[in-house]
């Protein structure tokens, strides 16, 4: 290693300078590392170094106090092997919990801005019950060929959204990978995704997480429960090592760029579920990792004895508009769209996001307002879910900024309470079909603000969705009160599991509605993790802590239910081949072009005369596509039908230009592989001028 000319320090051995404060974290400079941290109010620093993996540090550099520059510590160490240690700091100062402020320089802290982290390396392979620094930063090798890879940049008009958990995706032994459960072994179902169809995967938490924090059991087994999901984070820059492959030997950076490299060879993006709102650190009693031994007062929201706003439901709140913290976050997210070429991020909890230091909403929140400008992320789609569990709830006034997209909770109540034959339904999925233009348009936003879901990690997973109308959440170890009690749901007329043919035949009749609605409808579609292929997660509505197997993606399942994985590929093939089903802007319901029709319009069991009224439970609506044929679509009609109510009804179709004809492509009536046509193969119904749709089933046609 080059020998520096200028150190300016020494302690024992250790040749020393002072640090450059940016960037924050360790990083690489010539013949040495930079150790740069933030803290406001600490009287002291040390940097303190391990070898990799052992009990006790080898070192401890006390920072003297001219290498605080402001409030941050810096300093420049030179000649050390980086790729064989660990580093954490100590930090002193004042212990006034009821003044926000818990230093103690007995407590070896993380990084935060860590970009590797030791710890977890294997998947629930513990630590030493007397580990003095059990979650410790290290500094990796970022080299990579990306070759010519960079975020892909799709129109929001043509993502469909595959929402997943990164373990659960191929832990199952019937996944047949050879590593399941890690990047790699996604990496090998990568040609499952494509022929799917998706082409954006939402991968739950993967910055780094202890997935042991949980300390339940579950009464059923007496097997203890976990942080399956990971939405409890430790580190924001580093990679989840036990999500690797190669984690045991810190490699989890190359193998999580290989895999988004892969994804996008096969034209898929890659999104993050981030979560900004809270960290591992919990509420009062909880464990002292990081941000509370460096500045708590900093970076957490508190009241004035000190205690700690909770405004996530997980017991702190991280303080986001706050400069300091404000420069974190975007710090954060830049660094994972520069590094690892990532398409764009969802944020959970967001509304968090857009309250003060006392907890209050903000008109004009600085951080939303700097991610939707940052020249970084210009390119990256922003994702709010937008509520929290302070109860501030902003689907469709997210600040926007003109670039936030937000999960339309609104789409997925609807949908749920129209789909199982709620009455007073119709008006309002009138609007969600529409891309939801009663919550959008006003404020000048696009259909594509609308993340359309039906289910996702929340809640019931689509089969449970019409096999229970409870939640059966007793394995998670909290007397059945986790989890959303609103469901929305309907069992079909037994609780859960039943040979009855008739009843399974209905709950596969309704997942197809679902699926049909969901595609048919303007917005960006997003679905579940093993919806296409009728996953269940036995009735668990909140399966956070449930490693175990039937909270994994059964690969038997694209066997046993193929039909409605056929179903659903085939829907997915039909709204990318119909740019009318994703128009970038709000259908008008006139005819703007001249083509005799408008560009979208709405019927009931007579063309024309849609009912809206109280006890309506159907709905037809037609688009005509030559309003899409500008931007490459066939100059189809296409013809949507749903009846949920409890009787058939037969309507009567509207009339075609001379020349055109009505095909069928969807009657989720019938048995695949009649529920659905291959593209190009729609029978044509030879002139028939009146439909018959089933009890509870959808239909759509093609006027060709």
């Amino acid at each position: 290693m080059s020998q520096p000319a200028n150190h300016t320090h020494t302690h024992g051995r250790f040749r020393l300078r002072y640090g450059h404060p940016m960037p924050f974290g360790a990083s690489h400079v010539p013949g040495g590392i930079n150790f740069s941290i933030f803290s406001a109010h600490a009287e002291s620093c040390v940097l303190v170094l391990f070898e990799k993996n052992a009990p006790e540090p080898f070192a401890e550099i006390p920072l003297p106090p001219e290498f605080r520059l402001g409030h941050v510590w810096a300093v420049t160490v030179f000649d050390i092997p980086y790729e064989q240690i660990e580093y954490g700091f100590r930090f002193n100062g004042p212990h006034a919990p009821h003044n926000g402020l818990h230093f103690d320089p007995r407590r070896i802290l993380l990084d935060p801005y860590a970009r590797e982290i030791g710890g977890r390396n294997v998947w629930k392979e513990p630590t030493e019950a007397e580990e003095i620094f059990p979650f410790r930063g290290r500094i990796p090798f970022e080299h990579f060929e990306w070759e010519h890879d960079r975020p892909l940049k799709r129109a929001e008009s043509e993502m469909v959204i595959y929402e997943m958990h990164v373990r659960g995706f191929t832990a199952h032994p019937t996944s047949g990978v050879k590593h399941p459960g890690t990047f790699e072994g996604l990496k090998a179902k990568i040609p499952y995704l494509k022929e799917l169809g998706v082409n954006c995967v939402e991968l739950m938490p993967i910055f780094e997480f202890d997935e042991l924090e949980n300390p339940r059991t579950n009464p059923m087994t007496g097997e203890p429960l976990c942080n399956y999901w990971g939405y409890s984070t430790l580190g924001f820059f580093a990679p989840k090592a036990g999500y690797a492959a190669t984690g045991r030997h810190g490699t989890q950076v190359q193998e999580l760029k290989e895999l988004i490299r892969a994804l996008h060879e096969a034209g898929i993006e890659v999104i993050l579920d981030v979560v900004f709102n809270h960290t591992a650190e919990g509420g009062h009693g909880g464990p002292t990792i990081s941000f509370r031994g460096i500045d708590n007062k900093t970076y957490y929201m508190l009241d004035s004895q000190g205690q700690y706003a909770n405004y996530t439901g997980c017991g702190n709140t991280l303080n986001c508009n706050h400069p300091v913290v404000r420069g974190f976050v975007i710090g954060c997210l830049r660094y994972w769209a520069a590094e690892y070429h990532i398409d764009g991020f969802r944020f959970d909890l967001a509304s968090v996001l857009g309250r003060d230091s006392q907890g209050a909403p903000l008109a004009n929140p600085p951080l939303l307002e700097a991610l939707a400008y940052d020249p970084v992320l210009a390119h990256c789609d922003l994702i709010a879910e937008a509520w929290d569990a302070g109860g501030l709830y902003q689907v469709g006034n997210f600040p926007s900024y003109g670039r936030w997209m937000e999960w339309n909770g609104r789409f997925r109540d609807a949908a749920r309470r129209f789909l199982k034959g709620d009455r007073g339904v119709v008006g309002e999925i009138v609007q969600r079909i529409m891309g939801s233009p009663d919550l959008y348009a006003a404020a000048g936003r696009k259909p594509t603000a609308s993340i359309n879901f039906i289910t996702c990690h929340d809640g019931f997973t689509l089969r449970d969705l019409f096999s229970y109308n409870e939640k059966h959440n007793l394995d998670n170890g909290e007397n059945n009160n986790d989890g959303a009690n609103d469901n929305n749901s309907w069992n079909c007329g037994v609780e859960g599991e039943t040979t009855d043919p008739e009843i399974n035949a209905l709950r596969l009749r309704m997942q197809k509605n679902a699926l049909t609605l969901l595609f048919v409808s303007q917005g960006v579609p997003m679905i579940y993790m093993g919806d296409e292929c009728s996953r269940t997660q036995r009735g668990n509505n909140n399966a956070y802590c449930q490693d175990e197997e039937w909270n994994w993606f059964d690969w038997s399942l694209t066997e046993k239910n193929a039909g409605l994985l056929r179903f659903t590929r085939n829907l997915i093939a039909f709204r990318k081949a119909n740019p009318a089903l994703r128009q970038p802007e709000f259908l008008t319901g006139r005819d703007q072009i001249g083509s005799g029709y408008p560009d979208i319009s709405w019927h009931g069991v007579q063309p024309w005369k849609p009912d809206w009224t109280l006890p309506s439970r159907s709905i037809a609506f037609m688009l005509c596509g030559k309003h899409g044929a500008a931007v490459g679509g066939p100059p189809h009609f296409i013809y949507c039908v749903f009846n949920m109510y409890y009787e058939p009804l037969e309507f009567t179709l509207p009339v075609l230009p001379r020349g055109m004809e009505w095909f069928r492509l969807v009657d989720t009536a019938q048995e695949s592989p009649n529920d659905i046509m291959e593209p190009g193969g729609e029978v044509s119904l030879g002139g028939t001028k009146q439909v018959l749709v089933k009890d509870r089933s959808a239909m759509v046609l093609i006027g060709k």
